[in-house]
């Protein structure tokens, strides 16, 4: 295991002290994550069952013996943990690297908390570093690609990838993001867009870094 994957398990152990008792929880998608879903089968049996971000997460937590269940059928998620490509100190992110982020960002939506888990490489002072993830409708593709353009962002398709959706990703090079919050609302009016990989208006409430020097907590 490298450094940096120790680091991501330190910090996807940790969030097991945020899953409550007969609770259902929301689990997110990533190499982070899947630390989460391996550490959390270790409490299978104090827990109801997980909603799932991805087909990859579900597959993982169903060969760990733990029930995946609709999102349409259930009403209540104490907890959502899921990591991130990018976090600042205000714990607003980055997400999407791996596709999968429209169902995260309606599961983290749904909790009532939301823990990031992460190594201390994914905290930035500024977003944007990291090429900024956007699903969009496979016709609407070309024109959302000129409206980011306009915007100052140089828009890549992810090429022979579709989302579980059934979309296209433009991960967007380049893009001054000095207003996570503003620039999030301001593309998921553009339509076309299904989902936009900031999550700024609604950022995590706990952010886990695993760090060389153990594990920090942020809180907002």
């Amino acid at each position: 295991m490298t450094p940096q994957d120790q680091l991501k398990q330190q910090a996807a152990q940790a969030a097991l002290e945020y899953v409550p008792a007969g609770s259902i929880v929301g689990v997110g998608t990533g190499s982070t994550v899947n630390f989460f879903i391996d550490a959390l089968a270790g409490i299978k049996n104090q827990i109801e069952g997980a909603v799932s971000s991805s087909e990859a997460s579900t597959k993982r937590l169903r060969a760990h013996g733990i029930e995946v269940l609709d999102l349409n059928a259930v009403s209540d998620v104490p907890v959502y943990v899921d990591g991130a490509d990018e976090t600042n100190a205000h714990l607003q992110l980055i997400k999407g690297g791996g596709g999968a982020l429209t169902r995260e960002k309606i599961i983290a939506q749904l909790a009532k908390k939301f823990v990031c888990v992460a190594d201390e490489s994914k905290m930035v002072q500024r977003l944007g570093k990291f090429p900024l993830p956007i699903e969009v409708i496979p016709m609407a593709r070309s024109m959302i690609a000129r409206e980011l353009v306009k915007l100052g962002g140089q828009p890549v398709y992810r090429d022979g990838f579709v989302t579980d959706n059934g979309n296209q990703i433009l991960d967007v090079h380049n893009l001054e993001i000095m207003e996570p919050a503003k620039l999030e609302a301001e593309l998921n009016n553009l339509p076309g867009i299904v989902t936009v990989g900031l999550f700024a208006i609604r950022p995590a409430d706990v952010l886990i870094l695993g760090t060389a020097n153990g594990i920090r907590t942020l809180t907002i």
